[in-house]
């Protein structure tokens, strides 16, 4: 015992200098794309935190017009206001935007095209994760409300990586391990590289619809190809939102 607690400050004060070396290993993928984006306008959900958050700072120090969608407004000008800062891009702005009630998303979507006459660059970051049961208010259940009825069908999928996020707040245990395993997670700025490699790589047009994970293509299991099964999938989705 007595050994043990002597090699422990060894040991630990080994793991404090790896953690960069430990991170850099589990860092995954990065966005190599040296595009500038002045002129275009994109459009981040839940972007005044985490992944969302770095994404919309790499648009925004690339040029783009930038919004910010997202259900707290005043977390968003938070966020917003410290992009701007950063980048010295002043064209960041918030926007409200529910994914849980249709309400919101259709008065978001009419909003935007009444200031904008196109959207070059969408990112479907905001999600939720492990919540109580509950239900949105069109009264779907809250995972299938938000994940995928509310936020719709994107151009790619895409697999951010284990990252340190806001997204398992609703579970305490994820949240202890996530504090535990901290040296083994992704930050947000690494989270963000394989939507960001999505959103400006070039030739990679002919891939749309494909499975994404550290800037580069991965697999799906035979019932993720399934054209069957994604075609109900969409007319069911269709018919609960009632186009």
């Amino acid at each position: 015992m007595i050994g043990i607690l002597v090699l422990l400050p060894s040991f630990l004060s080994f793991l404090f200098m790896a953690v960069p070396y430990i991170r850099k290993h589990f860092a995954g993928g990065v966005c190599t794309s040296t595009a500038q984006l002045p002129e275009k306008v994109a459009v981040v959900t839940g972007a005044n935190t985490g992944i969302g958050k770095e994404t919309a700072k790499d648009l925004a120090r690339r040029g783009a017009r930038v919004y910010i969608a997202c259900r707290d407004i005043l977390k968003g000008e938070s966020a917003a206001s410290e992009i701007r800062a950063a980048t010295k891009n002043q064209q960041v702005f918030v926007r409200k935007l529910d994914l849980s009630d249709t309400k919101s998303i259709r008065a978001f979507a009419k909003g935007f095209l009444a200031e904008e006459k196109q959207l070059h660059i969408l990112i479907n970051n905001a999600g939720v994760m492990m919540c109580p049961y509950s239900k949105t208010a069109d009264g779907f259940e809250t995972h299938f409300g938000v994940n995928h009825l509310g936020t719709g069908v994107t151009t790619y999928a895409v697999h951010p990586g284990i990252v340190q996020s806001e997204l398992v707040r609703h579970s305490f245990v994820l949240c202890l391990l996530w504090r535990l395993f901290t040296p083994f997670l992704k930050s947000a700025q690494q989270g963000a590289q394989t939507s960001l490699h999505c959103a400006l790589a070039e030739g990679i047009e002919s891939q749309s619809g494909r499975y994404f994970s550290d800037c580069k293509k991965a697999w799906v299991s035979p019932k993720g190809r399934n054209n069957k099964t994604a075609k109900r999938l969409w007319d069911v989705s269709c018919e609960l939102l009632g186009i």
